[in-house]
């Protein structure tokens, strides 16, 4: 099989933008021209590398496979192509995230952590105080990376996919919900409900669960740390709703239970916003890579 570099970035362009018209306009070819490259790619490997029935277009286990390989190759080769562009494309940067997302921070903090290895001469910081104005600190360039899970529509800014995730209803060991394959969301509507301190519409248990069924919970509360609030289920004072990633960590908490919310399960998409400028420095598309693998 002849692998080129091209071809690593069709894969990560078809992902990244889930159809073959969007991806061609990123790589600057025609549509026509990208569906032969991939045939004759698959050709090669002699493997269907895209599941063709779905919607938007994903990748076979073959493909993710190459996906993973463009993902760990392809910044490090366009960090190098800077380089002989001129010292001053990666002597220095920013990167300063804010998130949406509360239960963002474990996750990201080993991203963090290989980035600032990787380039030490770019300065990092997470801009907490910007988690309920994350897009607009984005726009006005007080922020340079935001973690969402609700994209929009704004002049120059573009939400590159980091993962789908599942959010998790969390509940007390040896309440009545325990048993459960699922939550309905009627299931909800005698209970407690912790929540972070936002506003409902950017919470997946209210936007994508409660609010289309038109149900509500017998009560709010809002709790600012993860921890905490999983103190508070664990003692009966409640129950939460967190990302699958978060309560990958609690698998071994005999005070806890989980279960999806509906069947299908609720599933969501987790985001990084950028400038649309800044999306190709090389600096930029490494932390999109390590986000990735964090996950």
């Amino acid at each position: 099989m002849h692998l080129e570099l091209r071809h690593l970035r069709t894969i990560r362009a078809i992902h990244d933008k889930g159809g073959l018209g969007r991806a061609a306009e990123v790589l600057n070819i025609t549509q026509s021209a990208l569906s032969h490259q991939i045939r004759g790619l698959e050709d090669q490997a002699g493997v269907a590398l895209f599941l063709r029935q779905t919607r938007p277009l994903r990748l076979s286990p073959a493909g993710m496979r190459l996906l993973r390989l463009a993902q760990a190759v392809l910044p490090q080769v366009e960090a190098v192509e800077a380089e002989f562009r001129g010292p001053a494309a990666t002597r220095g940067g920013r990167m300063h995230i804010a998130m949406e997302c509360h239960a963002c921070f474990n996750w990201l903090l080993p991203a963090l952590d290989a980035f600032r290895h990787q380039w030490p001469q770019i300065d990092i910081d997470i801009r907490a105080g910007l988690a309920f104005t994350a897009l607009p600190a984005l726009v006005r360039g007080e922020a340079d990376l935001v973690v969402s899970s609700d994209p929009e529509d704004l002049p120059g800014v573009v939400f590159e996919p980091l993962f789908d995730y599942r959010p998790l209803l969390v509940v007390p060991a040896g309440h009545r919900l325990a048993g459960r394959s699922h939550a309905l969301p009627s299931d909800l509507a005698a209970e407690t409900l912790i929540t972070y301190p936002m506003h409902r519409a950017r919470l997946d248990v209210f936007s994508h669960f409660l609010d289309p069924a038109g149900a509500r919970p017998a009560a709010v509360r809002e709790i600012e740390l993860t921890d905490v609030a999983l103190l508070l289920v664990a003692s009966g004072r409640g129950i939460t709703v967190l990302p699958d990633w978060v309560m990958a960590r609690e698998r071994d908490n005999p005070d806890l239970v989980t279960l999806p919310l509906g069947d299908p399960p609720v599933t969501r998409r987790l985001y990084a916003a950028l400038r649309d400028k800044d999306r190709d420095l090389p600096f930029a598309a490494d932390m999109l890579r390590l986000a990735r693998a964090a996950r």
